[in-house]
């Protein structure tokens, strides 16, 4: 039996938004975006992260220019039991929060996308001659993946669209369980839904 993923994306919910972490001194890290490339990291030290805007405290957040994840002790502990070789968990301070945070960084990045059963896929600018970006998706509309080609993974980042953070079935479920979430879930498995 094929098992569903979900695409893990800001909700539309009140919240608050967090900057992209950066070093504790407060100096920005030389790939502000390494958070969502779906590599193994170096261990990047101590970490903040301001508050872009005040807004209710949520358990799982995306920082809001680079899309780092952020979440709870209560959501890293979720994502440590199901999907340990899937993910590295950075403690970061968040602006004013007594409690820990961490950043998430999937580490695995999976080619799995089925464009053929995409809603509508849009390519990199053809201007765009730089060769990291060659074949890679400027935005999907109704993504759908091949989940046969997961390798048993549970959390991973799509070869060109790192932009989507995916999650199984099991994550999925398991984080909707902690609560309190500042993200939602678009499934990226299965027949499109009409309009």
């Amino acid at each position: 039996m094929e098992r569903d993923f979900y695409w893990v994306r800001l909700g539309d919910v009140p919240q608050w938004l967090i900057e992209t972490p950066t070093r504790g001194s407060g100096e920005a890290f030389d790939e502000p975006w390494m958070f969502a490339d779906g590599r193994v990291l170096d261990e990047p030290g101590e970490m903040k992260a301001l508050i872009a805007t005040p807004g209710k405290r949520r358990a799982f957040i995306f920082s809001v220019i680079e899309r780092a994840p952020i979440v709870t002790q209560a959501i890293a502990n979720v994502f440590q039991a199901l999907a340990p070789d899937d993910v590295q968990l950075f403690p970061v301070m968040v602006e004013g929060e007594p409690d820990p945070f961490f950043v998430v960084n999937a580490t695995k990045v999976i080619d799995c996308i089925d464009e053929a059963r995409c809603r509508e896929v849009h390519h990199a600018d053809e201007d765009d001659s730089s060769p990291e970006r060659e074949e890679e998706y400027r935005w999907i509309y109704g993504l759908r993946i091949d989940p046969s080609k997961t390798e048993g993974a549970q959390v991973f980042r799509l070869k060109k669209f790192k932009t989507a953070f995916i999650v199984s079935e099991d994550i999925k479920n398991a984080l909707e369980g902690v609560g309190n979430l500042g993200v939602s879930f678009e499934r990226v498995t299965g027949a499109l839904e009409p309009h």
